[in-house]
């Protein structure tokens, strides 16, 4: 098969940072009026040499610096009862800054991406794509978050990232003081009006999310009126718990992130099909964690479990098979990426071809792997792993990146013909 691996990979970069809330109790109380009547207590003098000293440290890293600490103090403001304009810009700037710190997002890996077609398309040229990436984001205390990059891809296989902007920014909530310890339930939360997506960073916002959001398989679904929306399912992790949930967007400015309930909800790496079949949502899933489920609902929200369509088979399998992104309509029917786990916990990426109009028949399937972990792709965090969140179509080939050894990103351009032909 004519493979092709692109020379490019993205690696972990601890200088990728954003501003972030800190320690605010919710109630107040402790620590949190403490520190508000230190800094009101300074005088003007004392405020002012402080507030310069924090903007000559962090002021050149971060974007509208000072724009976060205000909106930092108006959380405070809210929870405490103070009144702004008694207390002046450079103590409410000072405060603000009192309740953030610096996080790098990306220090320890970045991995398993999925991609989709860009939501604009204008201005590219025949033969050439507009995609947009998503990718799993590992920084301090192993926390998991999502991060973006845009590109094009060509006809001739090439790819071609737009370069990131200087600074990072994190998705705001709406309503003050509502960034820690949420409620369980749907949330909304906002790109910035000047953040580009490549520069923008989705952080866990509710309990269940508290130690990270994980895997985002992004995919474009079109709904029965023809809309169009873009739904990413994740995995929700608090540190003892996993919860499947939904990223919802129709704009890439306000992303809805909406749990799922149900027996299958309760597991890792479900992957939704980009439209309806036979009237009904569906889902890859992994409902027992070493088998592929077909799932099916008449709801986005709500998934049982389903039938087991997918059993390991080959010996690069043998140990446990997942999907590695939404299902990509074919004429021939629909191709799942999967993943196989063999001897020594080595990860492998193949395919299957499930029927057009009912998917829980397993038309083919690779007997070999189209990529497995080697040679410089096997060193990292956790050796011997290639995994992809989702690969898209582009003509006659699939654009797959992938993650390495869940420390960097790799990319690779498959032959659909190809691969159809080395399914048994």
């Amino acid at each position: 098969m004519d493979l092709v691996t692109h020379g490019m990979r993205l690696h972990a970069d601890p200088s990728r940072v954003v501003v972030r809330p800190f320690h605010i109790a919710q109630k107040g109380g402790g620590r949190t009026e403490r520190l508000v009547r230190e800094v009101l207590a300074m005088t003007a003098a004392e405020a002012r040499a402080q507030l310069e000293t924090v903007l000559k440290d962090f002021e050149a890293r971060h974007w509208q610096t000072r724009r976060v600490f205000m909106t930092r103090y108006d959380q405070v403001e809210e929870l405490l009862g103070l009144n702004g304009a008694e207390i002046g810009d450079e103590r409410r700037q000072l405060i603000g800054a009192y309740f953030c710190h610096e996080y790098s997002y990306a220090a320890a890996a970045l991995m398993n991406p999925s991609a989709v077609p860009h939501f604009d398309q204008s201005g590219m040229p025949a033969g050439s794509m507009r995609l947009l990436m998503s990718m799993r984001a590992v920084g301090e205390g192993h926390i998991s978050s999502v991060a973006f990059r845009e590109g094009i891809i060509t006809e001739d296989r090439q790819l071609k990232l737009a370069p990131e902007p200087p600074f990072a920014t994190a998705t705001d909530m709406v309503t003050p003081g509502q960034d820690e310890e949420q409620p369980e339930g749907p949330v909304t939360i906002y790109r910035h009006r000047d953040s580009t997506l490549s520069g923008t960073v989705i952080f866990p916002i509710t309990a269940a999310q508290s130690k990270g959001l994980e895997d985002l398989r992004i995919v474009q679904f079109q709904h029965d009126d023809e809309s169009v929306e873009w739904i990413g399912t994740y995995t929700a992790y608090n540190g003892s718990v996993i919860q499947s949930e939904l990223m919802r967007t129709r704009d890439f400015r306000a992303f809805d992130l909406v749990p799922m309930t149900g027996a299958a909800s309760r597991n890792k790496g479900m992957a939704l099909f980009p439209r309806k079949v036979g009237g009904q949502y569906m889902m890859m899933g992994r409902s027992d964690g070493e088998n592929l489920f077909l799932l099916k609902s008449d709801t986005l929200t709500h998934w049982d479990d389903g039938a087991k369509i997918l059993t390991p088979l080959f010996p690069w399998e043998l140990v446990q098979i997942g999907n590695c992104g939404p299902p990509i309509e074919l004429d021939e029917g629909w191709l799942v990426l999967t993943h196989g786990v063999g001897a020594m916990r080595k990860y492998s990426i193949g395919a299957a071809l499930l029927d057009k109009n009912d998917p829980a028949k397993v038309l083919a399937r690779t007997r070999e792997p189209i990529l497995a972990a080697k040679d410089q792709d096997r060193e990292g965090y956790v050796p011997n792993v290639v995994y992809s969140c989702g690969a898209i179509r582009h003509g006659d080939q699939l654009f797959l990146p992938y993650g390495i050894a869940d420390s960097s990103i790799g990319f690779a351009f498959v032959p659909i013909g190809e691969l159809l032909a080395a399914m048994g």
